[in-house]
C-alpha cells in the first residue's frame, strides 16, 4: 500500500476536500498493540495496487499523534478505537470499524 502519513491536523481539511473526489481511508494504528498490527497486516495483504486508484489511504500512528486521532473522532462524529479504519466520502465518515471487524471487502464495496 502506498500510505500517506497523517501527521498534521491541517491534513484533515485536505482529507475532507479530497474525499469529494474519491474516498479516503484512514487507518488508526497503535504501534504498541499486537491486534492493531494484525489488523493492519490483514488489510495490507488484501489491498491490490489498483485499489489506490479508487481510495486514498492514510496511516495514523496514534501513539505519536493522539491529538489528531481525537480530532478525527470529533470532526467525523465517531468514537475513538484502536485499531480503527474510517472511510470518508464527501467529507463524511461512511464506514468505521475496529479490531478484527475491519473488512477489506466492506471498505471496497462502499468505495
Amino acid at each position: 500500500m502506498n500510505w500517506e502519513k497523517l501527521e498534521d491536523l491541517t491534513q484533515l481539511t485536505q482529507i475532507k476536500n479530497l474525499s469529494r473526489e474519491k474516498p479516503v481511508l484512514i487507518f488508526k494504528h497503535s504501534t504498541r498493540c499486537s491486534i492493531s498490527s494484525m489488523a493492519l497486516d490483514r488489510l495490507r495483504r488484501n489491498w491490490q495496487d489498483a485499489d489506490s486508484e479508487k481510495i486514498k489511504p492514510y496511516y495514523l500512528d496514534l501513539i505519536s499523534f493522539r491529538e489528531i486521532s481525537n480530532q478525527i473522532a470529533e470532526e467525523f462524529g465517531i468514537m475513538h478505537q484502536s485499531p480503527q479504519v474510517i472511510l470518508i466520502k464527501d467529507g463524511k465518515a461512511v464506514y468505521d470499524n475496529s479490531h478484527m471487524g475491519i473488512s477489506y471487502r466492506d471498505i471496497m464495496e462502499l468505495a
